[in-house]
């Protein structure tokens, strides 16, 4: 049955998820009106899932003004991907130590569908194969709150964490460094992990400035409207 509560959660699910993929920009204004004829849906479950968003730091809202996706800095951003090398080392420490076979074989199947989508220079696919590849390793630290705070951390930056994923050659180096991560959880090497994830995620030197220079690619043209380099990465 449809609940009014599940409703909500879809549709925030749904424009989430049109966030994380660049046809929602951020700094752009979201409308009650237009949303809810795009989901064909009333102005409420539409403000109750804008609610839900907010509360995750996904957007903003403002009283009398709407709301809008919220941007995010060069600096607020070097600081979030810091926490997440962090978050992400802390998982893969325990993975190493408590994986069990099946989960290594869930792995080894997400790691394979990454190669596919290196392969097929797909990296729109490659996004969702990665985050699976990661949602196993955040899994495996069968520590359920630090899961759900990686998790919750993984999604506020899945605009950004995508972007990157457009840097020339980005596939292949992460699909390499994935390898190396593969290898030591397998091999049970805590230590390894946590040293290799933590260089993963982290965004410093050429990537760094890499991201910076493309993050106009996820804003709006001073018209309001998204730009057509934008609406290409949609």
């Amino acid at each position: 049955m449809d609940t009014p509560k599940k409703r909500s959660e879809t549709l925030r699910e749904s424009i989430e998820e049109l966030i994380a993929v660049g046809k929602l920009a951020p700094g752009q204004h979201l409308d009650e009106t237009v949303l809810a004829e795009q989901f064909g849906v009333s102005r409420t479950p539409i403000r109750e899932a804008l609610i839900q968003l907010a509360s995750m730091g996904i957007i903003v809202m403002r009283p009398r003004r709407g709301a809008i996706v919220a941007e995010i800095g060069p600096q607020q951003l070097i600081e979030m991907f810091e926490v997440m090398a962090e978050l992400e080392a802390m998982c893969g420490r325990l993975a190493a130590r408590r994986m069990s076979a099946a989960e290594h074989a869930s792995l080894m199947a997400a790691h394979q569908a990454c190669k596919d989508a290196r392969d097929a220079v797909d990296p729109d696919t490659y996004f969702y194969k990665n985050e699976d590849f990661h949602g196993q390793i955040y899994a495996g630290s069968h520590n359920a709150f630090l899961e759900e705070q990686a998790r919750v951390l993984q999604r506020r930056l899945r605009p950004y964490r995508r972007l990157q994923l457009r840097v020339r050659d980005r596939l292949k180096r992460s699909y390499d460094e994935h390898e190396g991560v593969v290898n030591a959880i397998i091999a049970g090497d805590s230590e390894r992990t946590v040293e290799l994830l933590r260089q993963h995620v982290m965004i410093q030197g050429q990537r760094f400035a890499d991201l910076v220079a493309s993050l106009h690619q996820l804003k709006i043209a001073p018209n309001g409207e998204r730009s057509a380099f934008s609406d290409a990465l949609a």
